[in-house]
């Protein structure tokens, strides 16, 4: 499936709870029809400990927008 942004472009945010906001696509899964826009929409997420993350917790991550709620810029 094709779609109108790719990894790197500059997108702006037209609709949720995350209207306004701009930021630099990070990536980009067709087959579901989303994206993830760096500080667009921020989520919280709970990880056990590991090597990556050896005191567990909590982590911020930015979480997925659809594609029709982004419109590139430029």
């Amino acid at each position: 499936m094709k779609t109108h942004v790719k990894k790197g472009d500059e997108v702006v945010v037209i609709s949720g709870n995350a209207k306004g906001k701009t930021g630099k696509v990070l990536a980009v899964n067709a087959s579901k029809q989303q994206v993830i826009v760096e500080g667009a929409r921020s989520m919280t997420k709970a990880v056990r400990r590991s090597d990556k993350h050896p005191e567990g917790g909590l982590i911020q991550q930015d979480g997925p927008i659809h594609l029709s709620n982004v419109k590139k810029l430029g």
